[in-house]
């Protein structure tokens, strides 16, 4: 049993605790299970030698457990804890405005098992026999199930962009050199329908048997000629279009560009007498091929320089490049520094020390470790005499390291009032204040800007986490003015979060580009909860790019000198 397996295992766990509404031990699972998934070794092997304690968050208790689950593929505890909690109430808990209290509610008063169930009794108005369930929080949940279900069927960027990029390398690897992601893919965009894969070959039968000989391919859906789908292991969707080579230009941006982006494209052509297809740029009369085998030509043809995939999409990016205006959109490259990781002092599962050797390993000039603070108890936060105690750590492990600058800072909740979850000598003693809000998600529009700003305007806050609050297909935006934000935080030097999270992405791109408009700057941070998720940068760069963001848009593409400085500037 592999360390994947083993790991979801305790994630089932701690959903399940959650339903059942146990408190602290669902992280502690989560923590555990992080821990495990991480593991440079086999778990099986760890097990052997006795020192499954060693991992970071395994005591006795979870040690016992996992020896159990790599003796017998079972998990007696597990097992007892499905014959109390329903599967399918996982379901429910997926609904924004369902939490596991109110999806135990809704199974032990009415029955609920899963959200036909719930969709049934809300046309019903069935919930209103429940003391605390009126018409408003009807309402919350019909919201919620929308928001579901026009997620349904998709998948995040962060799920298919490693699929789509691994089989890309697969079938170079095989002797065929012209090939890309294709689609909304390519463009990066947050959620992903299918996985479209281009490839230009003279030999396409050749190109689709190698195509479906993938070792993760379960199912071949379709196989033609010059299209074919496949279904994985994981039960995700590929599909191939294989082009001649001589077409692989057009291709590429016929298969890249949206709809919108290709419609406007060809209205361009209609006036130069061309017609675009995926085979090339033809003209109208004569029917010749005027340019076909790279990007650059066909887009030669219409008067403009080749625009980032990103990009594509209708928004501006046609005028821009005929006025020679297109930006130089960041790379991962240019970015110095992680300016949002969690470790194990609150509810991440990698040490201080595993951080600092990741940001080192990635060439980082800096790390910025924000534990949550005090009132985010769910999540271990820190209490002030505990942000001490890790500033101290934090110093040290500086000077041990010698290679990487550490910002100490905290991801400190904004409450109700607009106040921040520490005292000022607590957030004076900070390097970076991250402030978030985690709680009372329902106020209206005009309260939560209210409540940000107030919080912004307390002159200890550098950063606002995850702006809108989003968790793609989860939880929608809390309502915000982000107009008015954008504003208070260029008044007051405040920097909005790009959170690289894949089910956060948040600000979002089209966030990103009205920001950057607003002259506020942007601080891109993974918000890590082990070294693996330090990974997601490259979905904050690909929504950043999304987003028009140039690296002088961004505060962590700047040495760390002028990081500091312009943290200090915005402080008290």
């Amino acid at each position: 049993m592999d360390n994947q397996e083993v790991a979801a295992f305790f994630y089932e766990i701690a959903d399940l605790l959650e339903l059942q509404g146990v408190a602290f031990k669902p992280v502690a699972y989560r923590k555990a299970a992080g821990s495990i998934e991480q593991l440079e070794e086999p778990i099986e092997k760890i097990a052997a030698e006795g020192r499954l304690q060693d991992i970071p968050g395994v005591g006795e208790s979870v040690a016992k457990k996992i020896d159990e689950i790599v003796r017998t593929g079972r998990l007696a505890y597990l097992e007892k804890l499905r014959t109390e909690v329903p599967q399918s109430l996982k379901e429910l808990v997926s609904i924004p405005e369902v939490g596991p209290k109110t999806a135990m509610i809704l199974y032990k008063d009415l029955g609920i098992k899963n959200i036909d169930d719930l969709k049934k009794a809300l046309m019903e108005h069935k919930l209103h026999t429940i003391k605390g369930f009126g018409e408003k929080t009807e309402e919350r949940i019909l919201q919620g199930i929308r928001t579901v279900e026009a997620s349904a069927g998709r998948m995040l960027l962060g799920e298919a962009y490693p699929v789509g990029a691994a089989f890309v390398e697969y079938l170079k690897s095989k002797s065929l050199n012209l090939v890309s992601l294709g689609g909304s893919l390519r463009r990066g965009k947050e959620t992903i329908g299918d996985i479209d894969i281009l490839v230009g070959s003279d030999e396409p039968e050749k190109a689709t048997k190698t195509f479906i000989s993938h070792p993760e391919v379960d199912e071949i859906v379709m196989q033609g000629p010059t299209k074919s789908t496949v279904r994985l292991k994981n039960g995700l969707q590929v599909d191939m279009r294989v082009l001649p080579t001589k077409s692989w230009g057009a291709a590429l941006q016929y298969f890249t560009g949206s709809k919108e982006h290709n419609v406007a494209l060809r209205s361009i052509g209609i006036k130069k007498g061309f017609k675009l297809n995926e085979y090339g740029v033809f003209d109208r009369k004569t029917d010749k091929m005027l340019a076909s085998e790279t990007e650059e030509d066909v887009y030669k043809m219409f008067g403009l320089p080749v625009m980032p995939p990103e990009i594509r999409e209708n928004a501006g990016e046609l005028d821009a490049a005929r006025e020679g205006k297109l930006p130089k959109l960041v790379e991962e490259k240019d970015v110095l520094g992680d300016m949002h990781v969690h470790t194990n002092w609150s509810d991440g599962s990698s040490t201080i020390k595993e951080v600092v050797a990741e940001a080192i390993s990635r060439r980082y000039k800096y790390i910025c470790i924000s534990d949550h603070s005090q009132s985010l108890r769910i999540a271990n936060g820190l209490s002030p005499e505990r942000v001490r105690k890790q500033i101290d750590t934090i110093r040290k492990t500086e000077e041990e390291s010698g290679k990487l600058r550490i910002l100490s800072g905290s991801e400190v909740d904004i409450m109700k009032d607009g106040s921040l979850d520490f005292p000022p000598s607590v957030l004076k003693s900070l390097d970076v204040v991250i402030g978030s809000v985690h709680s009372n998600f329902r106020m209206d529009k005009a309260e939560m800007t209210n409540r940000i700003i107030t919080a912004m305007e307390s002159g200890y806050m550098d950063v606002l986490g995850h702006p809108t609050g989003r968790v793609i297909g989860q939880r929608d935006p809390y309502q915000v003015d982000l107009d008015k934000v954008f504003e208070a935080a260029k008044r007051l030097g405040v920097c909005m979060e790009l959170n690289c999270f894949p089910d956060r992405l948040d600000l979002r791109d089209v966030h990103c580009r009205a920001a950057k408009e607003s002259g506020v700057t942007i601080a891109i941070g993974t918000d890590s909860h082990n070294v693996k998720h330090m990974d997601n940068l490259k979905y904050g760069v690909i929504t950043a790019r999304r987003g028009w963001l140039e690296d002088k848009d961004i505060l962590n593409t700047r040495p760390i000198n002028e990081v500091v400085k312009r943290l200090h500037g915005s402080r008290k």
